[in-house]
């Protein structure tokens, strides 16, 4: 493990940016460490009650309604994921030569467990909470959290070296990180995703995920996707030979890794070759679960889970809530809840997940998808799409000339002309391939609504 760096912040000033369950706890951590931490958002007081009331029991200093000077009068600054590195703030900060660190990196600072972190652009909640699963199926010391859940720096320092912290870690968090390290790190796979957060260059997205794997060395395991052509180019054009390559996919078998043969699962760790599960006997269906559920195995094997017991949990593990979520069955038509899929990589996967026509609800706030992707899956899968949200006029334009497109005006609308739509023997899919800011306060919220009206009808 590394050294636990206990006096990077005793009598430093830290300025944390954001009030959301990251900025709290981490302003929380840093004051239990001896910093003297001020927390500074620019959203209105009325909205942060919560934030500030936690705030204030822990005597920490703050302020709402917009940055001011006192930020840069700190020795760092520790940013939520939510904060663009375009936004203003960071830009003075980086000239006034202040240290930036992200969330993640400072928790990592005292962290005494071993660390899994799980990045990727899909995939990454399922494979977080797979291995929860496991770990917990088998009686062993985790936590889990990061981008899900508790916040990182929520549960860092009460960890011990016999336990695992299990990590969703998103671009963002990894954006502004130094030394964190991760003793196993998974890369799911790379597709355009929040390109607006990175001046629209893919390549500064792709970067900003292989910084998983930069801290390591080669008692280290990298677990990726080598069916991603994406992350194969990444990993060749850095040359990695500072850790150790762990593969997986479903193209050919490997020397070290894990892959499908004879409809198996199979794993090769130190030139022994193992079976772990009929592929039919997984639960959560769809090949983009295969790749996640080899992910988890891969990871689970190495920490000394038993194949078994990973068979086992796999056998019975439903998945999780916003992602191909089964609602009801309504009149021979099943409702499914993909909230999650805010980009049109997740719901190309989706839409391959069933074999029953599906009516789609696709829009939100756009992130500058290319909709290319999506007409060979929507020409084969899809009977009818209802447009919602901002976005809803470019996918009517990107799919009209394809299939029937409906405009509707609001989630009830949306639901209700999917409805007329279907007939027994339809799915009616909610996966957006956009972010839901525009009606909802976030993807849960957007998908907690769907499943209200769903469960509604009758």
């Amino acid at each position: 493990m590394d050294e636990i760096r206990e006096n990077i912040v005793k009598g430093k000033k830290v300025s944390i940016l954001g009030m959301a369950r990251s900025g709290i706890a981490v302003a929380s951590l840093l004051k239990n460490k001896g910093a003297i931490p001020f927390v500074s958002d620019n959203g209105e007081s009325a909205k942060l009650s919560d934030a500030v009331i936690s705030l204030r029991n822990l005597h920490i200093e703050y302020e709402t309604d917009g940055h001011t000077e006192k930020i840069y009068d700190s020795d760092m600054l520790v940013i939520s994921p939510g904060v663009p590195s375009a936004s203003t703030v960071l830009i003075e900060a980086s000239k006034r030569g202040l240290k930036i660190f992200s969330e993640l990196e400072a928790a990592s600072w005292f962290c005494r467990a071993p660390i899994v972190a799980v990045t990727g652009t899909n995939g990454k909640t399922t494979t977080t909470s797979l291995l929860g699963k496991i770990f917990d199926d088998a009686g062993r010391k985790f936590s889990v959290g990061g981008n899900i859940g508790k916040a990182f720096s929520g549960f860092a320092d009460q960890l011990h070296e016999n336990s695992v912290a299990i990590l969703e870690v998103s671009s963002f968090q990894l954006d502004y990180v130094d030394t964190f390290h991760p003793h196993i790190s998974v890369l799911l796979n790379i597709t355009p995703d929040h390109l607006d957060r990175y001046n629209n260059n893919f390549q500064n997205y792709i970067d900003s995920k292989c910084r998983i794997f930069k801290n390591q060395n080669n008692n280290d395991y990298l677990i990726y996707n080598y069916d991603d052509a994406e992350i194969r180019k990444a990993i060749n054009n850095l040359a990695l030979n500072h850790v150790r390559m762990m593969p997986f996919g479903l193209e050919r078998a490997f020397n070290e890794g894990a892959f499908v043969e004879d409809d198996k699962v199979m794993i090769r760790i130190d030139g022994n070759k193992t079976e772990i599960i009929s592929v039919d006997e997984i639960k959560i269906r769809g090949s983009h679960n295969l790749y996640n559920s080899m992910a988890a195995i891969l990871t689970a094997r190495l920490m000394d889970m038993s194949s078994e017991s990973i068979k086992s949990t796999l056998a019975a593990f439903p998945g999780v809530e916003h992602r191909l979520e089964f609602v009801r069955d309504l009149d021979g038509v099943k409702y499914i809840n993909d909230s999650k899929a805010t980009n049109v990589d997740s719901v190309w996967y989706a839409l391959q997940a069933y074999k029953e026509p599906i009516i789609v609800l696709i829009g939100g706030r756009d992130k500058g998808n290319d909709y290319n992707k999506l007409v060979e899956p929507v020409k084969k899968h899809v009977k009818a799409i209802i447009a919602v949200g901002e976005s809803a006029e470019k996918v009517r334009n990107a799919f009209s000339n394809l299939k029937q497109v409906v405009i509707a005006s609001s989630m009830a609308q949306a639901i209700g002309e999917a409805r007329k739509l279907a007939s027994a023997g339809d799915i009616v899919l909610l996966s957006p391939a956009c972010a839901s800011f525009d009606w909802f306060q976030n993807y849960e919220h957007r998908g907690k609504v769907f499943k209200e009206i769903v469960s509604a009808l009758n």
